[in-house]
C-alpha cells in the first residue's frame, strides 16, 4: 500500500455574469506522493515516471517545467515562506498524462511536516497559452477545511478580467476530495469552479478501471475548454485582451 491514490469524480464550472454558463464533466486525478514515483514506476505496469506509457507522470509538466526536481522546487519556495523543509512529505494532485498528453488547468501541492501536519498548499494554475502561475500559501489551521484567498495575478480565461479575487476552499485529502474556487470581480461573484472525487488505491487494477471510464480524458479536457469558450463567444461575452506574457511565475501569498 502506498501513500499515493486515485480520485474519481467531477469538475463543475458555473459562470454567473454577464451571462450564465454551466458545464460539468467526469475526471480522475492522481494524488502522488513525490517520494514514491520511482516505486510506482516499478510496481504498476501501465504507469511510468518520466517515460511514455499508457498513463504517465513527467516532472517537466510542473514546477520549473524543465525536468528538474519538483521536491527541490517546492522546498525553495517553502523557505521563502519561512516553512521548515526538513523531513517534509509532498503530495501533488494532478491529471496524469494519457498516451503522452496532459493539460492541467489546476494542480495542487500539499506539503506535510514530519508530524504529518499539513503546513502549506501550492495552487499551480495553467492557461492554454503555455503559461503558469503558482500561488503559495502557509497553512496554520488544524481544521479539515482550508480556506485561502488572494488577488488574481495571472490571465486564465480570455473572458474574465484581471481585476478579480480568488477564494479557495479545500478539504484535506482523505476518503473524499473537494476543491472549490469562487472568483469575484468588483461587482460581485462571477465564477464558481469545483472538483470533487472519491478515493481509490493507486494500483494497476484501479488505474486501469479509472482509465477505462475516461479513456481520452486529457484530450477531452483541452477540447472541452475550447468548446466552452466557443459557446461563451456565441453568447456574446466579450474577449478580454491579454496584457502580460508570463511563462512561469510564482507568488508567496502569506
Amino acid at each position: 500500500m502506498t501513500n499515493s491514490c486515485i480520485y474519481n469524480g467531477t469538475v463543475i464550472h458555473k459562470r454567473y455574469k454577464p451571462k450564465t454558463h454551466f458545464f460539468k464533466y467526469s475526471v480522475f486525478s492522481l494524488l502522488l506522493d513525490l517520494s514514491e514515483l520511482e516505486l510506482l514506476n516499478d510496481k504498476i505496469r501501465f504507469f511510468s515516471f518520466n517515460k511514455f506509457n499508457l498513463i504517465s507522470f513527467f516532472e517537466k509538466d510542473h514546477g520549473n517545467r524543465d525536468g528538474t526536481s519538483l521536491v527541490n522546487w517546492v522546498k525553495n519556495y517553502l523557505k521563502k515562506n519561512q516553512i521548515e523543509t526538513e523531513n517534509i512529505k509532498i503530495k501533488l494532485l494532478c491529471y496524469p498524462r494519457i498516451f503522452g498528453y496532459v493539460f492541467n488547468p489546476l494542480s495542487v501541492f500539499f506539503v506535510y511536516n514530519k508530524n504529518k501536519k499539513l503546513v502549506s498548499i501550492l495552487y499551480e494554475v495553467k492557461n492554454t497559452f503555455g503559461e503558469q502561475h503558482t500561488y503559495v500559501f502557509r497553512v496554520d489551521s488544524e481544521n479539515n477545511l482550508i480556506q485561502n484567498n488572494c488577488s488574481k495575478k495571472f490571465h486564465v480565461s480570455p473572458f474574465i478580467q484581471m481585476e478579480c479575487n480568488y477564494f479557495f476552499k479545500i478539504l484535506k485529502p482523505g476518503e473524499r476530495l473537494s476543491i472549490i474556487i469562487d472568483q469575484y470581480d468588483p461587482t460581485g461573484k462571477i465564477l464558481f469552479a469545483s472538483q470533487d472525487g472519491n478515493k481509490a488505491n493507486l494500483t494497476g487494477k484501479e488505474l486501469i478501471k479509472s482509465y477505462l471510464k475516461h479513456p481520452l480524458m486529457t484530450f477531452k479536457i483541452i477540447s472541452a475548454i475550447h468548446f466552452e469558450a466557443f459557446k461563451l463567444w456565441i453568447k456574446g461575452i466579450k474577449l478580454v485582451k491579454k496584457k502580460l506574457k508570463i511563462k512561469n511565475n510564482i507568488t508567496v501569498e502569506n
